[in-house]
């Protein structure tokens, strides 16, 4: 008896134990299930997506929740999740996204006036921007718990449900604040009807959009610094026309700037949203425009700084980077009042030795060329960049690794003796160097980040810089560690001289080089640095603070003339 009770209590445990398995693997085997479920139709959804914007004629976006009190233009009900077009504003949730794609028109880039010359509105209801307020009551829109009031997709005029009938010119849009900016739809439209395309032609059909009308086109990189752009596109295309706003992932410079061919000569601008390597991108891209005979058409460049160093931007007034601290309308309001200035741009070539059948490496320069510990970082922080592109994202860790990689530089010294390697022309004139390890060759009044490096300290007298002189400064360094002391105002650089032609000979081994940014190893060879051409910017003035002020009074005699010492030289 007592061995069937033994055996039947292990029965009962075994089938316990049993039972606990079973439930145990339930337990861990339907989540992961579920999961893998929830997945593959997230990325069916995320497919199907993608395909319908693409096909779309809207600027559709998906978003897992909306940053304000959002409603369904189409069904009116309020939404948390759901899909909006970053061009017209039309919002919808994921049930009415293909029927409010059907019924409620976008932007439309192309189209006719009426008779009398003059715009439509296009209003698009509920959904408003916050603090926005009536153009006939004065009093704060889109206040109501639901979908409700009106806004011009064109000149952003926001009114009430009930003072529509009180709207004087109800019917006719002027465009808004912007509209010296904007391409209106009927421009194009009247382009695309010209039997004969001739800049005359344009001229005169850019005078029906008036004496101050200079459209602006918007080219973003969207991989820059701290990945900006794409947000700066969709308000970019809410503000403008979207057929002038461009993002530089998807089309390059070359086939942007076609656009200019079809306005008015000498009155396009071009906002470069991005770093100075993008910016330099769009300068190559205005030079291939001068080889093909469209020199008439070359735009004046404005740069909206997201990149990392952004020293080219900080030269021209624009600031040394953008964290969204003023609205995209004061920008554009501040390209409608930059002044036009010219830049030097120069070729560098270079030859390396014992390669004799191989054409030169020829780069073009707007900013700085330099050899030795910063060229070195740069090279450090690319190589790793290009292996985990995503943790580069954000300008503040972009410049944690760039003083890591100094920081080392200054224990291992790999660049140092590089006078006893590198022989200097100033000019055709040999330059007797000092014990060095770097040597800078500036276009720009600034460098590293933000430093002012050939002004240093600002407690030296030294000749004064312009970007249109036709000349460049050339300095050294004696580290890393100098460099940082310089970049903190504690040490002067080697004032090695200016000069209209530079020329460098590496006579061995290899070294780090960089021109505005761009890194690589170079062996022995010899590089000739000389002017280019020179190109249409658009200077920014600011108000200078007191340090500003006390820094350019101890260099030298400030002038009015934008781009003189400190504007766009620094």
């Amino acid at each position: 008896m007592c061995q069937e009770g033994g055996e039947a209590r292990e029965d009962c445990g075994s089938r316990e134990e049993w039972t606990l398995l079973f439930w145990t693997s339930l337990a861990v085997i339907v989540p992961v299930i579920l999961t893998l479920w929830c997945s593959a139709q997230r990325s069916k959804r995320k497919t199907y997506m993608k395909e319908f914007f693409r096909k779309s004629k809207h600027g559709w976006h998906y978003t897992d929740l909306f940053n304000k009190p959002t409603y369904c233009c189409v069904c009116s009900q309020h939404i948390l999740h759901g899909a909006f077009c970053d061009c017209c504003g039309v919002c919808a949730d994921e049930q009415c996204l293909r029927r409010a794609d059907r019924s409620l028109p976008c932007k439309e880039i192309m189209a006719p006036s009426r008779p009398d010359g003059s715009t439509e509105h296009r209003w698009v209801r509920g959904n408003v921007p916050l603090a926005s307020y009536c153009a006939v009551c004065k009093q704060q829109c889109g206040t109501q718990p639901k979908l409700c009031d009106l806004r011009c997709v064109w000149c952003q005029t926001t009114v009430h449900d009930d003072c529509m009938d009180g709207l004087e010119d109800a019917e006719t849009c002027d465009l808004g604040e912007f509209h010296s900016l904007i391409i209106p739809p009927h421009y194009l439209y009247l382009v695309n009807k010209l039997r004969r395309r001739h800049p005359d032609e344009f001229t005169k059909l850019g005078a029906s959009c008036g004496s101050s009308w200079t459209p602006v086109l918007v080219l973003a990189n969207t991989r820059s610094g701290n990945n900006m752009g794409e947000a700066l596109l969709g308000e970019f295309r809410t503000l403008l026309n979207p057929v002038q706003v461009f993002d530089l992932s998807e089309l390059t410079p070359s086939k942007a700037l076609q656009l200019c061919t079809l306005l008015p000569p000498g009155r396009v601008r071009v906002l470069v949203c991005g770093g100075d390597g993008t910016v330099g991108w769009v300068l190559d891209a205005i030079d291939a425009m001068k080889l093909k005979d469209q020199d008439q058409f070359i735009p004046r460049v404005t740069i909206l700084p997201l990149g990392t160093g952004n020293d080219l931007s900080n030269t021209l007034g624009w600031g040394a980077g953008y964290a969204g601290e003023i609205p995209v309308e004061q920008v554009l309001r501040n390209v409608l009042d930059a002044e036009v200035v010219k830049m030097d741009r120069w070729k560098v070539q270079v030859a390396s030795k014992g390669v004799y059948f191989r054409k030169p490496k020829v780069l073009s320069m707007n900013n700085y060329f330099s050899v030795g510990p910063d060229a070195l970082m740069a090279l450090n922080f690319h190589a790793h960049r290009e292996k985990t592109p995503s943790f580069f994202s954000s300008r503040i860790i972009n410049k944690a690794v760039y003083f890591l990689y100094g920081t080392k530089d200054c224990l291992v010294q790999e660049c140092k003796d590089l006078d006893k390697r590198i022989e200097l022309e100033l000019d055709g004139e040999r330059v007797v160097l000092p014990s060095l390890e770097g040597i800078i060759v500036c276009n720009i009044g600034y460098w590293g980040g933000g430093c002012r490096l050939w002004e240093g300290m600002g407690d030296e007298p030294c000749p004064p810089t312009r970007v249109d002189d036709g000349l460049l400064e050339v300095v050294g360094v004696f580290g890393s560690f100098h460099c940082a002391q310089i970049q903190v105002k504690l040490a002067n650089p080697v004032r090695l001289g200016q000069a209209h032609t530079v020329r460098l000979v590496l006579k061995n081994s290899t070294m780090p080089m960089q021109v505005d940014g761009e890194p690589w190893a170079q062996g022995p060879c010899t590089i000739t640095i000389t002017h280019k051409t020179q190109t249409f910017m658009l200077y920014h003035s600011t108000e200078q603070t007191d340090d500003d002020d006390d820094e350019s009074s101890a260099s030298e005699p400030e002038s009015p003339a934008p781009h003189d010492s400190p504007s766009p030289r620094g």
